[in-house]
């Protein structure tokens, strides 16, 4: 299988500094790398483990800091669907834009939906509705006029979190500081609970900061840090009694939720969004509706075991049961689209169709190769397009190079190998009376199919 991930194109995908969209997308190519699949990422830094195709520009890599975001944009949606038909699939994360390409490619589109931008958005989406297939990050997140092949939940990297069996005395807020988010909500809470509170996070409104937070700050029973560095954060989370997550807009979906658990500490949440699909009563933290209840949470939080926080965040949170989720809206995808020119060893795309012959453009991915096999009804010319392809001819192997061309007689035992790094094309001619499927022996076969004539 081989995916084209059209990754986040506001931020680098992959190691380093980016944002929650972008670190879910990099740790789903890992995965998904991880679990053999081919992952071709298309941006001027892939992460680990995928195939990384850079969109060039006439002064070298683009890069969002220093490019117009609308260049950006259009080399890499147009690099994507030019190639489209060297993918099986391609899973878009960037929104409504790409879905305007969708009807110019047989290529199958996933676009996994991370968030409505407005009513105008869901407009496009609804265009496009029932030729891409969209996932949802939450069944909150779902729109109600548009249909969803699954829900998929991001996953985070359980492993990178920290297990801390006993935590501390300290409440913990994580995340921006601005309204809604809970900032000074939070204050309120561990005021009413009696509980120190340590916030960490950027400040992204100042106005409201020097309103609702900065008169709170003590450095004792409230105390700043600003944003945490990932080590720091993974601490911080640790070493807390609970995370407060009192968000009241809707949020597309609760990482800090999933992070706090992975720590073994638990969270008093507000039930907006996808929260109540994350947070289980009683069992990863508390949902309450109001700053009364939460402090009065904060009093029973002690009950709730940290060890099942661990186990839920890696049972529910991980990686691969993210992997394994977008695997099988895959496989349902492409069962769905079934395509005759695309098969385990690259595609191929009929140029003439006749009684008397029949033409292929035939495309055969890096380090693949055709079954060894023969026909009884025809007889074959190819011509070498590009790549560098070995052919097996009966009980000869012979190196070609582009422009080479080489005769495969009826009855011949023949396959071609691409044993380089970059796709062998070529041109088939096929002469005789019967072109079909049928008209196929193997005798070997990488992917199962000797026993299968069609």
């Amino acid at each position: 299988m081989r995916i084209a991930m059209l990754a986040p194109i506001a931020q680098r995908t992959g190691p380093g500094p980016s944002g929650p969209r972008e670190r879910m997308v990099a740790l789903l190519i890992e995965g998904l790398a991880a679990a053999g699949i081919d992952v071709t990422v298309i941006e001027p830094e892939a992460a680990s483990g995928s195939n990384r195709e850079p969109v060039m520009g006439s002064g070298g890599p683009v890069r969002s800091k220093s490019r117009d975001p609308k260049v950006l944009e259009c080399l890499r949606l147009s690099e994507v669907f030019e190639k489209a038909d060297n993918f099986d699939l391609i899973h878009n994360h960037h929104d409504f834009v790409a879905l305007s390409y969708s009807g110019l490619v047989k290529t199958p589109i996933v676009t996994t939906i991370h968030g409505l931008c407005s009513q105008e958005s869901l407009s496009v989406y609804k265009k496009y509705d029932g030729r891409a297939y969209y996932v949802s990050v939450s069944d909150a997140n779902r729109a109600p006029d548009l249909s969803y092949v699954a829900t998929v939940y991001h996953g985070i990297d359980v492993e990178a979190f920290s297990f801390n069996e006993i935590g501390g005395d300290y409440l913990l807020f994580s995340g921006r500081i601005q309204p809604r988010h809970g900032a000074g909500e939070a204050v309120s809470i561990a005021e009413r609970a009696r509980k120190k509170l340590v916030i960490a996070g950027a400040i992204a409104d100042r106005h409201y900061f020097e309103r609702e937070i900065e008169p709170a700050v003590d450095g004792n029973r409230v105390q700043f840090l600003g944003p945490a560095l990932p080590e720091q954060r993974i601490s911080l989370l640790g070493n807390a009694l609970a995370v407060l997550h009192p968000v009241g807009c809707e949020d597309p979906f609760g990482l800090s939720v999933m992070e706090a658990n992975a720590c073994g500490t638990p969270v008093i949440a507000f039930p907006s969004g996808p929260v109540p699909e994350i947070v289980t009563e009683g069992v990863n933290g508390f949902l309450v509706r109001d700053v009364v209840e939460a402090a009065e949470a904060v009093g029973r939080v002690s009950a709730i075991s940290r060890i099942d926080c661990r186990r839920l965040a890696e049972q529910r949170f991980s990686r691969d049961r993210m992997v394994e989720d977008y695997l099988q809206v895959y496989a349902r995808v492409l069962e769905e689209t079934k395509r005759e020119d695309h098969r385990p060893w690259g595609y191929y795309e009929v140029l003439s169709d006749r009684p008397d012959h029949k033409v292929k453009r035939i495309v055969v991915h890096p380090g693949k190769r055709l079954s060894l096999q023969r026909h009884t009804h025809r007889a074959e010319h190819w011509t070498i397009i590009s790549g560098s392809p070995l052919v097996t001819c009966n009980d000869d192997e012979i190196p070609l190079q582009p422009g080479d061309s080489i005769n495969i007689p009826l009855g011949a035992k023949h396959r071609i190998f691409n044993p380089g790094f970059e796709p062998v094309v070529f041109i088939e001619v096929q002469t005789g009376d019967n072109f079909a499927e049928n008209d196929i022996q193997r005798f070997e076969d990488d992917f199962g199919r000797v026993l299968d004539k069609s």
